[in-house]
């Protein structure tokens, strides 16, 4: 009986340094949880014994169990590298079959997916026709897209200038972009067509003979645009025409294919103080075609495109996922789980949402093994075993005493 008892805290022994050896040797691998050996005594006994006759039989080892806690976040500066600061996994497709990861070490694939090393694919949720929500209700692979972003034409032009007070009408009455004595002042921006082609916007600020009294004209690459825009200042030098400091411009025929370009001034924060021109604001609302120029990723797990026409479109919002009881889910290797029964089922969510952590871009979670803790662990197995073979050398040798007698 001693014999079986010993031997069973040996392989018990064995297991406790094979679950730290496990973890000593993922130390350094990313999103990596530590395991814990624990053990239950092994107690038989008959019907027709008593208690004080009953003795323990020996130990077991009761689970393997898992500890999810946090582990260190490192930056490391790559944008598809993502950590979760508090409780959730990433939420992954196996070829279809739905796993999950605290390692958030992603690159692309051949296809644009967004992968890990072991080929998973990260999930999200897709984004709305208005692109500032998400299908919370539907998967998808996350893509990144080589497209470029379309272009956009310009719609409206906001100038916030001021004239000066004190102006006197041009010399010359006839108006001509290219004759300086025909206007004031003038300023330029970059217009694009429905192609997203860029066009030289240029208003050109000429003062009447009439108190408070200026002429607009608004050339496109040079050629002048429909009759000029009356504006008219009060006394305290605020703009009282137009009425709401728009001005509709007739719409304007390119010749590389594009539609009529045409554009509304708003220069409803105009004004006309002192004796200076300046400009405060001068901005238009178009853009040219983009290309793909970088990727950032929001706490709430938003990942977003950034094109070099300066737009940002949301690609998706990255699927959390959450579990009544972590420590059953299923290990399958590469820092990855999958749902068990006692696991219980998956949450799906948000980050930052209810019972989720927020996602940190560019970083990465390291192994939340602590090899001082390991080593102190690796010390008292090792005391273990070596007691349970004494107990075994004793047992030994008191057969030996046995078999010795005559």
């Amino acid at each position: 009986m001693s014999f079986n008892i010993a031997l069973s805290g040996l392989n018990a022994a064995t297991a406790d340094l094979g679950t730290i050896s496990n973890n000593i040797a993922n130390a350094n691998t990313t999103g990596f949880k530590q395991s814990r050996t624990e053990f239950g005594d092994l107690f038989r006994r008959s019907s027709y014994e008593t208690n004080g006759a009953a003795s323990g039989a020996g130990v077991q080892v009761a689970r393997v169990a898992q500890q999810f806690d946090q582990g260190t976040i490192n930056n490391t500066g790559k944008a598809l590298d993502l950590a979760i600061s508090g409780d959730g996994f990433f939420t992954l497709s196996d070829d279809g079959a739905r796993v999950y990861s605290r390692s958030g070490s992603f690159g692309t694939d051949r296809s644009g997916y967004v992968v890990n090393a072991a080929g998973q694919r990260l999930q999200v949720y897709p984004p709305q026709a208005t692109g500032t929500t998400f299908n919370t209700g539907q998967l998808v692979d996350l893509r990144l897209s080589s497209n470029t972003n379309p272009p956009a034409a310009t719609r409206n032009i906001e100038a916030g200038i001021n004239l000066p007070a004190n102006a006197t009408p041009p010399t010359s009455s006839t108006f001509s972009p290219t004759d300086s004595n025909s206007y004031n002042k003038t300023t330029s921006i970059t217009v694009y067509d429905s192609l997203g082609s860029p066009h030289t916007a240029s208003l050109y600020f000429a003062k009447t003979a009439d108190a408070g009294s200026w002429n607009l004209y608004t050339t496109i690459d040079g050629n002048t645009v429909g009759n000029p825009v009356a504006l008219q200042y009060d006394s305290s030098g605020t703009l009282t025409t137009p009425a709401n400091g728009i001005a509709a411009l007739d719409a304007m025929s390119l010749s590389n294919g594009a539609s009529p370009l045409s554009l509304a001034l708003d220069i409803g924060s105009a004004t006309q103080y002192g004796d200076s021109f300046s400009i405060g604001t001068l901005t238009q609302d178009g853009y040219a075609t983009g290309e793909l120029g970088g990727l950032s990723v929001t706490e709430e797990g938003i990942v977003q495109a950034r094109f070099t026409n300066g737009q940002v479109t949301n690609v998706g919002q990255l699927a959390m996922a959450s579990f009544a009881n972590s420590q059953g889910l299923q290990e399958l290797g590469n820092s990855s789980w999958a749902e068990t029964y006692a696991s219980g089922q998956v949450v799906l969510g948000v980050a930052g949402g209810p019972g989720f952590g927020a996602v940190q871009a560019g970083a990465l979670e390291a192994s939340n093994v602590d090899l001082t803790e390991q080593l102190v662990s690796m010390m008292s197995a090792q005391r273990n075993y070596q007691a349970n073979s004494q107990v075994i050398s004793a047992t030994d040798q008191l057969l030996q005493q046995i078999m010795n007698l005559r």
